[in-house]
């Protein structure tokens, strides 16, 4: 029995196996994943869960009910160890093969690791999966010192949430600024000062080259500026890396992940890949990206999802990213790479602000924090090439949301 074979039980797996069913695909899907779990939501791992405001069972996107009453079946805890092109199947490791019309690749990415002496010891932990949610979760309530290791997304939320348990945290990262790739100057300072304020150590412009052990276990970090922290617990946060080697292996073009169109098609006919592990050309960056995010991950799953049911609709979201730390929500729509003017709307003193950024008067990005009608607004208006003034930007008296009328004119 062949039919749709979808590796991966990501949220872009997930949704290109509901965008086919839902666009008339009548063929077999089947959802083959290395995880046990049902497919899970991962954005509460290094926030809620840890906290304990969740449960494992509330992260499931769907129970099993659901995806029988899609006619899409899970072979869950088994793991693809190749792709064969040429007979139109995937071998499982326990030699079980499945054969494909159609493949979508959805592995998603991992935790890049660090590479320094000390790195093997107990303790020193990376956060991706639920295993290693629930792992992390038994070790932070017995952890007294926590280092975290890259201030970025990951690095931050975890950092808050072990803050808010009464931890003595300190976060180490290499660059000058908070999410310096992210998001603009003003919003790394507010963050660095809301850390302060939670009690949190951020050591800027710092490396870590190697870690201490007692036992086998973690006991303090060296730094390159020649000082050392102690350390029972340790959690790196430093990007990650798509899991391709399954389409390279299979020669699939690869290039910091699986090369893909519009339609999230390769360049074999019936192979397709989303989410994490795809690389795209995106209008907005105006060149070749990978995107780690849930709303990409969607977006371009159900596009590759509509392709394999033969009712295109292309990939062509506003990239959108959200971080959870202490009280402050923070969204950002839009990539403000290469932009050369930032305006601020809002109060940053009273915590809800949001940053503009334009290249060449073109408005290409917004960061907002507790400001979440500005993050509704500009992504349409991004999606739209529909731009305010830096000064109708900066007017808080300007109402933004005027402008959606041209777009809803357009569309009339």
């Amino acid at each position: 029995m062949s039919g749709l074979v979808i590796i991966g039980a990501s949220y872009a797996g997930v949704q290109a196996a509901l965008g086919a069913r839902e666009a008339g695909y009548s063929e077999p899907v089947t959802i083959v994943a290395d995880e046990h779990s049902l497919p899970y939501e991962r954005p509460p791992l290094s926030k809620a869960f840890l906290l304990d405001k969740t449960r494992e069972q509330k992260l499931v996107l769907r129970d099993e009910a659901f995806f029988a009453s899609k006619e899409i079946d899970l072979l869950l805890g088994h793991r693809v160890i190749r792709i064969d092109r040429t007979a139109r199947q995937v071998a499982l490791v326990d030699g079980a093969r499945l054969d494909f019309d159609k493949l979508v690749i959805a592995t998603g990415s991992r935790a890049r690791r660090i590479s320094i002496p000390g790195a093997e010891l107990d303790g020193v932990c990376y956060l991706r999966t639920v295993t290693d949610a629930i792992d992390l979760k038994a070790r932070l309530g017995r952890a007294g010192e926590i280092v975290t290791v890259g201030g970025g997304f990951i690095g931050l939320e975890v950092a808050s949430s072990a803050a808010k348990l009464g931890k003595k945290v300190t976060v180490i990262e290499a660059a000058s600024r908070l999410l310096e790739r992210a998001v603009s100057p003003v919003v790394s300072r507010f963050l660095l000062d809301a850390h302060a304020q939670a009690g949190v150590d951020v050591r800027l412009g710092e490396t870590v080259i190697s870690m201490t052990g007692d036992a086998g276990r973690i006991a303090g970090i060296d730094l390159g500026s020649g000082g050392r922290l102690r350390a029972d617990l340790v959690v790196v946060g430093i990007g990650g890396i798509a899991n391709d080697e399954l389409a390279s292996a299979a020669e699939l073009k690869c290039a910091n992940g699986i090369v893909v169109d519009e339609h999230g098609r390769t360049e074999v006919p019936g192979i397709y890949a989303a989410g994490d592990c795809a690389n795209h050309y995106n209008r907005f960056a105006e060149g070749w990206l990978r995107l780690e995010s849930v709303q990409h991950a969607q977006d371009q799953g159900k596009s590759a999802g509509l392709a394999i049911a033969d009712s295109h609709e292309p990939y062509d979201s506003v990239p959108r990213f959200w971080s959870d730390q202490y009280d402050l929500k923070l969204q950002i729509v839009g990539l403000s790479g290469g932009c050369d003017q930032m305006v601020t709307r809002g109060s940053i003193q009273e915590g809800r602000f949001s940053i503009f950024h334009y290249r060449q008067g073109r408005l290409v990005a917004v960061d907002s924090i507790n400001r979440p009608g500005d993050q509704m607004a500009a992504r349409r208006l991004i999606a739209a090439r529909i731009s305010p003034t830096p000064g109708q930007a900066a007017d808080g008296s300007f109402d933004i949301k005027a402008l959606l009328k041209t777009i809803d004119k357009a569309v009339v």
